[in-house]
């Protein structure tokens, strides 16, 4: 016997949801958005996985400045699972800032490597 895809998401979203309330996520932040309704909304992510985190307005008031890409934070929340789309995220409610993430370091190292190497010379440029 088969099940529907929203039936599918429905078993998923009540097993899922209360098993993952009140987590703690490390990472770093990317794709940061900051909507007009004040909800702030991007990625969290480490070296292997990603993850699509909302922030809603009423609890982003706490935060001591907004954050902003590359940011290394930890994230208290809980996981929800959106069933039009069929996918999770976390729902922020707490954050910590924790420095300056890994991927944005590695970034900026391998932009000093290659202006080291010449590549953003004008000279370099093809016209």
């Amino acid at each position: 016997m088969s099940i529907s895809v929203t039936e599918l998401t429905h078993r998923i979203k009540r097993h899922l949801e209360p098993s993952f309330k009140g987590i703690t996520v490390q990472g770093e932040i990317s794709n940061f958005k900051a909507q007009s309704s004040g909800h702030y909304y991007f990625t969290l992510k480490d070296e292997g996985s990603q993850i699509s985190v909302s922030f809603f307005n009423a609890v982003r008031y706490k935060f001591p400045r907004i954050p902003k890409d590359g940011d290394k934070v930890i994230l208290l929340g809980d996981i929800t699972v959106y069933g039009p789309r069929g996918n999770y995220q976390l729902l922020a409610c707490g954050l910590k800032f924790v420095g300056v993430g890994d991927l944005l370091l590695r970034f900026h190292q391998l932009k000093i490597e290659i202006q080291e190497l010449g590549w953003f010379n004008k000279e370099a440029k093809k016209s």
